[in-house]
């Protein structure tokens, strides 16, 4: 069997169509039949720099949502109607999932721009019967990923479970959750799930800031932010300090969805004599953009957001991160955001779709529709 693909041939070029001999997968993987993918500012620099890819042709791209066609062994395949752990039916199972080429040197096979494609079952999220369109599950995968692995760098706890403190809990909720470029895709959902740890009892977290240009702010609200500031504002630092130390709080944790990383520090940085008798603690930042190097700060740890390149513990990653939206979708706590845009159909329309997104959007998610 075959299939067609747009294949990257060198970086700097245009994707060509090809056609592609269908991968069969191995154990622990899905065949997915693609049915829509959304684009990243990653696919554009891979595209453009050949970033990270050891050699060409391949395939690349990040997120995706289709149907499971075939599982390799040791893939959970429940064939009842019991939904409480995530399950692969050939045929059946509607996923999104985060592509995992990174990790496979860039195998094409495992590449998204493509009609088939074969990914972890770990990284795919097992999607609702209705409520969900392929275009809506397309925007999910990188989106999730991203937020809720900042949260585990910064040493959050994740959502329900019981924080451990190096010293005593802290009395009541006394913190501020900022992220800092809201109303990109990582920055929407990172506000959704923000929210979520602010309504935990367990959590620290009194409130979430957030940062968006002033036509988004309104939206960046309606997610859950309980305060939105214009970034572009020239005093926007000190407002949001201020606005912290009126209500009371400090900010000693920040997720740079986009943006400046020293808008962010300068806000940390403010806050660092709050909690001065806590040595063994820095004020953290989980940092989607690449770290320039020299910007370190005394006081403030700055982590980039990736998982981990072993490969046990990024599945065993994966498995939650994934799992996460799949329940959070189901009851409602999360929606996809921003909005999406569908930019063309067919895998002629992912090059377009690419010099789209290069030239700048805003809150809008772009997606291209594969197939019916």
């Amino acid at each position: 069997m075959s299939h067609l693909a747009a294949v990257c041939l060198a970086k700097g070029q245009p994707f060509e169509l090809q056609t592609r001999p269908t991968p069969k997968p191995c154990p622990g993987e899905l065949l997915i039949a693609v049915k829509s993918v959304a684009l990243n500012p990653a696919d554009c620099i891979m595209r453009a720099q050949g970033l990270f890819i050891p050699s060409h042709p391949t395939v690349i791209g990040f997120d995706v949502a289709g149907l499971v066609l075939e599982v390799g062994d040791n893939v959970p395949v429940n064939t009842t109607d019991d939904e409480s752990s995530p399950s692969f039916r050939p045929g059946v199972t509607r996923v999104a999932a985060y592509a995992a080429s990174f990790w496979r040197s860039f195998d094409p096979d495992y590449g998204i721009f493509q009609e088939r494609c074969l990914v972890p079952w770990q990284h795919a999220i097992p999607l609702p019967d209705t409520g969900i369109s392929w275009n809506e599950a397309a925007t999910l995968p990188v989106a999730c990923q991203v937020p809720l692995n900042a949260w585990d760098l910064m040493g959050i706890p994740r959502i329900g479970e019981a924080p451990s403190y190096s010293t005593s809990p802290p009395v009541g909720k006394s913190d501020v959750l900022l992220i800092w470029g809201a109303s990109s895709s990582v920055g929407s959902m990172g506000v959704q799930t923000a929210r979520l740890l602010r309504e935990d009892p367990a959590s620290s977290f009194a409130a979430v800031y957030a940062t968006a240009g002033a036509v988004n702010m309104q939206f960046v609200a309606s997610l859950g932010a309980d305060r939105v500031f214009d970034y572009k504002e020239p005093g926007v630092v000190g407002n949001i300090i201020l606005a912290a130390k009126k209500d009371g709080l400090v900010i000693r944790h920040s997720f740079l969805a986009t943006g400046k990383l020293e808008s962010c520090q300068a806000v940390l940085k403010a806050f660092l004599e709050d909690y001065e008798t806590e040595k063994e603690q820095k004020a953290k930042i989980a940092s989607a953009p690449v770290i320039p190097p020299g910007t370190e700060i005394e006081g403030i740890e700055t982590m980039f957001v990736f998982p981990s390149l072993e490969e046990e513990e990024r599945l065993a990653q994966f498995q939650y991160w994934m799992g996460w939206p799949r329940n959070n979708l189901a009851n409602g706590s999360i929606r996809p955001s921003p909005e999406l845009k569908v930019v063309g159909k067919g895998l002629e329309a992912v090059d377009p779709g690419l010099d789209i997104l290069s030239r700048g959007v805003s809150c809008t998610k772009l997606v291209v529709e594969i197939s019916e």
